[in-house]
């Protein structure tokens, strides 16, 4: 079993820029998000289920699934939430527990926005990475890089685990509040600390 660092964090918090830099040092990266995204595209597995599920209102015209539509019923109850997940997450976690079993990089990023939410992978990561931020940069950057309105982010950002619960799991935390070269610095740092524990593991 490879070494596996869950790397979670909120809305905004800076989790695509921290895993893609661990990329380039050579770990595997596997994004929980990137498998969901597949996994409900046109030919994805879990399609026929979702639509199955909550009908054909959750589909656009062409067949794909309406993202905006499915997040907003998933916003407004939390049923259908929990009704989603049921879908979802088993096939995630089977396609993310393929992946590792097949990584070649000295160690596996495991990217899980939902980490805390869930409670899930815990079984699996040896430690758990934390992409720390203030919550209004976190609204910031999130309406400047999608075009919600303020009160859809923090909508988002209410349906998530708390900043202080998420401090309280972690093992790292990498503070991206400042510069991309304040941030890249403490990315390096923890690639020599979990190339240790790799090897330590081996």
């Amino acid at each position: 079993m490879p070494f596996v660092v869950a790397l979670t964090g909120g809305i905004g918090s800076g989790k695509s820029l921290v895993s893609d830099a661990f990329r380039k040092l050579g770990a595997t990266v596997i994004d929980t998000d990137q498998i969901a995204r597949e996994l409900t595209g046109i030919d994805g597995a879990a399609l026929p289920a979702i639509v199955k599920q909550f009908g054909n209102d959750v589909l656009l015209p062409d067949g794909t699934l309406n993202r905006n539509r499915l997040r907003d019923l998933v916003f407004r109850d939390s049923q259908t939430k929990l009704q989603l997940e049921k879908i979802l997450h088993p096939m995630i976690r089977a396609r993310a527990a393929k992946e590792i079993r097949n990584s070649v990089g000295p160690y596996v990023i495991l990217v899980v926005p939902l980490l805390v939410e869930t409670g899930g992978y815990r079984d699996i990561a040896a430690r758990i990475l934390v992409i720390d931020c203030d919550e209004q940069l976190q609204v910031e950057r999130v309406i400047r890089r999608s075009g919600l309105s303020r009160d859809q982010v923090l909508a988002i950002m209410r349906a998530q685990a708390s900043r202080r619960d998420r401090l309280a799991l972690a093992d790292d935390v990498i503070s991206n509040e400042g510069t991309v070269d304040q941030t890249l610095p403490q990315v390096s740092r923890l690639h020599e600390k979990y190339l240790e524990f790799a090897r330590m593991q081996c």
